[in-house]
């Protein structure tokens, strides 16, 4: 009744998003009315993304990796999230293939968008990645893997690096592949706890 155009979904981004992530149309048009509720423009400005991850991370910082995941996610550098853009980060993040998740792992790692990955780009990410573990969680870290620096160092050390050395693409997603610590070390998986959030938000 009195629906306007706005509030619908155009059919060709639903289909894009159905073919491209495991959503159904009932949740992409139900997460659409409520990104239109936060977001009355149709897009997320940087500020509003930081705002997102702010409230479901109470206990930690999480504004550096906020920024990080959003400069990974704003494929058209424009400096906005739209909804499409959005959901392919949330499946992504949440529920993506293996090698679509490490390529986004690579961009997100590639601080500077040059094509390769340095060990400060690295430290700059982990360091980001701690900022939102609580403190008393870090205390539970294993000795190696404590601090930004000896987490960063373990990375480079798995990949064979020196410290001046870049890693190419290809190479960071295979040896993740190859290496289920790499994986733990470079990720932060706390997706499941935003889609919860959501989710909520629906109802």
């Amino acid at each position: 009744m009195g629906n306007s155009k706005s509030g619908a979904l155009s059919k060709e981004i639903l289909e894009d998003l159905k073919l491209n992530t495991k959503y159904t149309e009932e949740e992409l048009c139900a997460w659409y009315a409520s990104f239109l509720k936060e977001c009355p423009t149709g897009r997320i400005s940087k500020e509003q993304f930081e705002g997102i991850y702010a409230s479901f991370f109470p206990d930690a910082d999480p504004s550096a990796y906020a920024r990080h995941v959003f400069r990974s996610f704003d494929t058209n550098a424009d400096g906005t999230l739209d909804f499409k853009e959005y959901i392919v980060a949330l499946h992504l993040t949440s529920s993506g293939k293996t090698t679509r998740k490490l390529e986004w792992a690579f961009a997100l790692y590639d601080v500077d968008g040059n094509g390769t990955i340095s060990k400060n780009e690295v430290q700059e990410i982990v360091r980001s990645i701690f900022n939102m573990i609580p403190d008393e969680d870090q205390k539970n870290l294993q000795e190696d893997e404590n601090s930004p620096e000896k987490r960063a160092d373990k990375i480079w050390t798995f990949f064979g690096k020196k410290d001046d050395d870049k890693i190419e693409e290809g190479e960071f997603i295979q040896g993740v592949m190859e290496n289920k610590d790499i994986l733990r070390l470079i990720q932060f998986d706390e997706p499941k706890k935003i889609q919860e959030k959501l989710k909520e938000k629906k109802h």
